[in-house]
Formats: C-alpha cells, sequence, structure tokens
C-alpha cells in the first residue's frame, strides 16, 4: 500500500508481538517496515501517519480516550483512521457459548484477586456505537462512521483445535486460567461440553463459526 518510497510502522505494547513481527518482515525481505514496542495509551508514535489501522487491538485499552488522543495527534491533518472491534458478545456466540459452558463449572473470578495477566477492559469493550463515535470524537476524529461486519471465521482446523482455540483465548479462557486449580478439577466436564459445542459447527472446512465486528473509519483532524 505505500509503495517503494513509504513506510509502515507497527506497534505493539508486547515485546514478543515486535519480535516475531521483525522476524517475520526479515525473512520476507521487507526493508520498509519498522516494528516499535510503545504503549500508545502513553506514548505517541512518531509521525506524521496519513493512515492507521488497527484489527482487534483497541479493545484492550484500559483509557482508550488517551491512546486514540495519541495516535490522532501523530496523524497528519486529513489522515484516515480504520479499526476494527468487536460488536456485542452475544453477537459472536462462539465466545458467547464456551464461556456459558465454562461458567456452568467454574465460578467467575475476581481479576482483582489474581496475580494473572487479564485483558483489561476486555475484547467487547468497543461493542457500543455511541461509546466508540464518542471516545473518537473527543480524541480529535471527524467523518466517523461504523459499519457492521458479519463473516465466517475457522476456530479451528478439527474439533480438537477448535476446543483449544476456545481455551486459549476469549473470555471463557480467561476465567480457566484465572481459575487455576479450580478449573483444572473440572476441566474434563468442560472439554466435554465444548467439543459437542463444536461439533455443530463442524464444516468440511473445519470449525467454522459466524463473528460480528464494528469496520470503524474516521478522519484526523489535527486539532
Amino acid at each position: 500500500m505505500v509503495g517503494p518510497d513509504g513506510e509502515a510502522v507497527g506497534v505493539d505494547v508486547a515485546d514478543r508481538f515486535v519480535a516475531q513481527a521483525r522476524e517475520e518482515a526479515a525473512e520476507a525481505g521487507i526493508e520498509n517496515a519498522r516494528f516499535v514496542q510503545m504503549d500508545v495509551q502513553y506514548d505517541m508514535p512518531e509521525g506524521p501517519f496519513d493512515y492507521a489501522f488497527g484489527r482487534m487491538g483497541t479493545a484492550f485499552f484500559s483509557n482508550p480516550g488517551s491512546a486514540m488522543r495519541n495516535l490522532q495527534m501523530a496523524m497528519r491533518p486529513g489522515g484516515k483512521l480504520c479499526k476494527i472491534v468487536w460488536r456485542a458478545k452475544i453477537e459472536n456466540e462462539w465466545f458467547w457459548r464456551t464461556e456459558q459452558i465454562v461458567d456452568r463449572y467454574v465460578e467467575r473470578p475476581d481479576p482483582d484477586d489474581s496475580d494473572e495477566p487479564t485483558c483489561g477492559p476486555g475484547p467487547f469493550s468497543m461493542a457500543n456505537a455511541d461509546t466508540v463515535s464518542g471516545i473518537l470524537k473527543y480524541a480529535g476524529f471527524d467523518r466517523i462512521s461504523l459499519r457492521r461486519l458479519d463473516m465466517p471465521v475457522s476456530v479451528g482446523k478439527t474439533v480438537e483445535r477448535a476446543v483449544e482455540a476456545a481455551l486459549a483465548i476469549g473470555p471463557a479462557a480467561e476465567t480457566v486460567r484465572l481459575s487455576g486449580d479450580r478449573a483444572e478439577a473440572v476441566r474434563a466436564d468442560f472439554e466435554r461440553d465444548l467439543t459437542e459445542l463444536a461439533q455443530e459447527y463442524l464444516t468440511p472446512d473445519g470449525v467454522v463459526v459466524t463473528n460480528s465486528a464494528w469496520v470503524v473509519t474516521a478522519e484526523a483532524t489535527g486539532a
């Protein structure tokens, strides 16, 4: 998209993600992309940028207003923002139903009672269109638009892989991780039910579910 004279900059708060991105770019022989470990809630990326894109990441900011403000200030006036965020959990039935299954067997822990890392506000914190619009408006963006996108997504080539995925990322996975030994004591029960659930979505292409997201676009004002 940027051509030979442009530059792409990837930013993430996780060191291992940045390291992996650098490794993959080097393997692909890409010389006009760089990756920076940074928390844009507190630091402003070097700009100005013409375009900013985020996929499913911005919902995890504990202070999204500050993050979006820093991003907007790092963009040239008229620069375009596009980000993808999950719509409501109940509209994403794989996440919703897997969480309900785990909740049958494991009491949801209070994240404040655990030293384990959590996903902060959570993947569905940007599900409300008014909330998203308000944050972007406060941050200095204009021409804000949200478009619903429903599409099939593979969560595993096999039922077993789909169950593994459900217990690796998402609300059900966080409950299991935070519950520790209590979850392990009943793992056979919820894994059995998760297996039955995954079989409902099994297709010749694997376990395929329909996910629902917002495609959010906006324009930086430079203010």
